[in-house]
């Protein structure tokens, strides 16, 4: 064979053409913990969001189910 493929080791271990490099990284621990710390704050408030809607959507429908019950109620008492 003319040329043969590379071996797993060159592919995948250090320095292979799959390495990550380190050398790219611009973060420091500081601003990763920053980033961490405002994208928890986002799903936070995203999830507060959410649940306030919840809960509205809830409190509506059970009012509206109370109201059709007692509205039942009384159609069956009045037709007596």
């Amino acid at each position: 064979m003319a040329t043969e493929a590379p071996s797993w080791a060159d592919q995948w271990g250090d320095g292979g053409m799959g390495a990550m490099e380190e050398d790219n990284n611009n973060n420091t621990k500081e601003e990763s913990g920053r980033n961490k710390k405002a994208n928890a704050k986002a799903g936070l408030d995203k999830a507060k969001a959410t649940a306030k809607v919840g809960a509205e959507k809830i409190k509506s429908g059970a009012s509206a189910g109370i109201k059709w019950v007692k509205n039942q109620c009384h159609r069956k008492g009045s037709s007596k």
